[in-house]
């Protein structure tokens, strides 16, 4: 027991030493980034160094798994220099004793990091978002809640709100939907309810509708018309809706199976979320994988030479790894593998021929 927690706190302890050193290398490349893209005298460094900041928690979450592989790697070559993994062998413990606790540490880890630190950089990554929306002049057109979704556009000095029971996939076809327009004061001007409203290149095609004129009636019922098609001009494109959902990244874990639950009852095809949402599931199992990876290129006393090409063995096969999970999940949201599948089965298979390889290297 005093051994496993020896080996789990060491592995901890680089683990937050190499996540260290990754986030000051990635904030300063954010920094350069930043700088290149705004102006400095305008902005000025502090708001430069605030956005980068913001944006650092996404960066540092898509490299974890990377940093998780690196700590394996450090901890096992740190390890064999020492001669501690050669003293351990003398004890009777085999190669998989010896990984029971670093692959505990990074489940572990992997299940802080869906729980705290997925809502830290869902959070960060909406502020980031709304910060870079500010300066671009932009902002997001369409939110998605219990009563249906939402729409905003505007037209020349007029500003549009939508609202829609529920739309077609793309969120080009609205059912049941309501226009309310304001002028640049922000005074209601007219009201127009239709039974369904399609996105065309010259805006939206309403039919089955009800006008109401609420800038020059005192009484907009009296005078309101009913028409059978109806065209509203409209700068939207199905492009700029989709966009508006933003990442399934921006959304906490905890948050997001309502969200799920809310885009499907407003039409909308949510296979994008779910597959996000089981890959965050997954992500402790992956960590563990990444452990065993490399484990079995650098569990090895260094005297048999040829460090180098293992460690560069085990930095290949956890990119390998990496980009058949992601091809995997790409397969899963185009609806080509089943989602369970998609997302599960490359860190299980990752681990199972892993710990094949160590059973036939090293305790076979």
């Amino acid at each position: 027991m005093i051994l496993h927690l020896y080996f789990a706190r060491k592995y901890l302890g680089i683990f937050l030493m190499i996540l260290g050193g990754f986030t000051v290398f990635i904030w300063l490349v954010e920094l350069l980034e930043h700088i290149r893209r705004y102006d400095a005298g305008e902005l000025g460094f502090l708001r430069l160094s605030y956005l980068s900041a913001l944006h650092l928690p996404e960066m540092l979450y898509q490299v974890l798994t990377l940093v998780v592989l690196l700590s394996t790697v450090t901890m096992f070559i740190t390890l064999a220099r020492t001669s501690e993994l050669v003293i351990t062998r003398a004890t009777g413990r085999s190669a998989l004793r010896s990984l029971a606790s670093p692959a505990a540490t990074a489940f572990v880890l992997g299940c802080l990091v869906v729980a705290l630190a997925n809502p830290l950089v869902s959070a960060s990554s909406k502020a980031y978002e709304r910060e870079i929306n500010r300066q671009a002049g932009n902002e997001r057109t369409l939110s998605v809640s219990g009563e249906g979704l939402w729409l905003r556009q505007g037209v020349d000095d007029e500003q549009t709100a939508i609202r829609a029971s529920r739309t077609n996939l793309d969120g080009t076809v609205l059912y049941d939907a309501v226009f309310y327009g304001f002028d640049r004061e922000g005074t209601p001007v007219y009201r127009i309810h239709a039974a369904e409203a399609a996105l065309t290149p010259e805006g939206w095609q309403i039919s089955d509708a009800k006008i109401w004129d609420l800038a020059n009636d005192d009484i907009p019922e009296a005078s309101a018309r009913r028409v059978a098609s109806y065209l509203l001009p409209s700068e939207l494109t199905p492009d700029q809706i989709r966009d508006s959902f933003g990442t399934p990244s921006s959304i906490s874990i905890w948050a997001l199976p309502g969200f799920i639950k809310q885009l499907e009852a407003a039409g909308f095809s949510a296979r994008n979320h779910m597959v996000w949402f089981q890959a965050e599931l997954a992500r402790p199992l992956s960590f563990v994988s990444m452990v065993f990876i490399g484990a079995v290129f650098t569990l090895r006393h260094t005297r048999m030479g040829r460090t180098g090409l293992m460690v560069l063995l085990a930095v290949l096969s956890g990119f390998l790894v990496y980009f058949i999970a992601n091809l995997s999940q790409l397969m899963g949201q185009n609806g080509q593998l089943p989602i369970a599948l998609a997302v599960w089965s490359p860190s299980i298979a990752a681990i199972c021929l892993a710990v094949a390889a160590l059973l036939h290297f090293e305790d076979g």
